[in-house]
C-alpha cells in the first residue's frame, strides 16, 4: 500500500515542500528536465547555477547540507566543486 499523503497536493505555491527529486550530473550543455525548486549540495564547494534565462552565477563556498531556493535549468560542470547535488522540483 502506497504512504498516504495527508496534506493533499498543495499546486504550485513556491513554499510548498518539493514532490519530485533527482541526483544532478553537472553539464555545460545539458538542461535537467525540470526547473528546479531547489538545490541541494550534499559536499561543500562552488555552484555554477544557470537561470531560466541562461545566465550564469557563482554560488560560492556552499556549505555541505545546505539547500539553495532556487529556480535553475542547469548546474554547469565547469567551475562547479560542490557535488552529490539534488534537484527539487
Amino acid at each position: 500500500m502506497p504512504a498516504r499523503d495527508e496534506f493533499g497536493n498543495p499546486g504550485n505555491i513556491p513554499t510548498a515542500p518539493a514532490y519530485n527529486f533527482a541526483a544532478i550530473s553537472p553539464s555545460d550543455s545539458t538542461d535537467l528536465t525540470y526547473l528546479t525548486r531547489y538545490v541541494y549540495v550534499g559536499v561543500t564547494g562552488d555552484v555554477i547555477a544557470v537561470d531560466r534565462n541562461n545566465n550564469a552565477v557563482t554560488f560560492k563556498a556552499v556549505p555541505a547540507g545546505t539547500t539553495i531556493p532556487i529556480r535553475v535549468r542547469r548546474i554547469n560542470s565547469t567551475g562547479t566543486t560542490a557535488s552529490s547535488l539534488v534537484a527539487l522540483w
